[in-house]
């Protein structure tokens, strides 16, 4: 297992029309590329009752790349940014933190996958990343809010465009609107 991150997660999510133009609004930031587009798997796990869903709660192992990692993230504050907990660390052996969770009454559940292209700050107070999912290209921008707010209005957004919904639940806006039921939020395969 790795270091444990224990901190209060700031962030929002921002529309754009494709990867390009993702890339020349991060460009005109300022902000300096830290990790090369990846392919990135996530796994919700929850009980069968979704005690977790319930309480606004998310447990998910992410593969990424090379590494395996478990978050926790907690009940979100309501507000113009998406705020809440969120604990984080790196397992080496995800099969068998799967196999301990299902132990402990959690199954495997919604699943989603994007490629995301990471980005910090010339001053390194946040980070922008770049989205690319079967619900759209997004940029995700994590920190103060100050930093927030002061970076998606010179990318050009407003706080009327700020998106503070997880990727699970745009996912199911868009299979309502294309009248499908939601499966699982991946590329090909099981897109429904």
């Amino acid at each position: 297992m790795g270091e444990i991150e224990n901190k209060q997660e700031i962030e929002i999510k921002l529309r754009v029309g494709d990867a390009a133009h993702g890339w020349a609004l991060i460009r005109s930031a300022g902000c300096r590329l830290v990790r090369e587009r990846t392919f990135e798997r996530n796994v919700l796990f929850d009980t069968a009752e979704q005690s977790l869903q319930q309480k606004g709660q998310l447990l998910r192992l992410r593969h990424y790349g090379e590494d395996r990692v478990v978050t926790f993230k907690g009940k979100s504050v309501p507000g113009r940014h998406k705020v809440r907990e969120e604990i984080e660390f790196r397992v080496s052996d995800s099969a068998n933190f799967q196999r301990l969770l299902e132990k402990l009454g959690y199954a495997a559940g919604f699943c989603y996958e994007k490629y995301r292209t990471e980005f910090l700050s010339e001053d390194g107070t946040g980070k922008i990343v770049l989205d690319e999912t079967p619900v759209g290209v997004l940029l995700e921008l994590e920190g103060p809010p100050a930093w927030i707010d002061l970076t998606a209005a010179h990318l050009g957004f407003s706080e009327a465009e700020y998106i503070t919904m997880s990727y699970g639940a745009l996912w199911v806006e868009d299979c309502l609107r294309r009248g499908v039921p939601p499966g699982d939020m991946v590329f090909g395969g099981d897109r429904r």
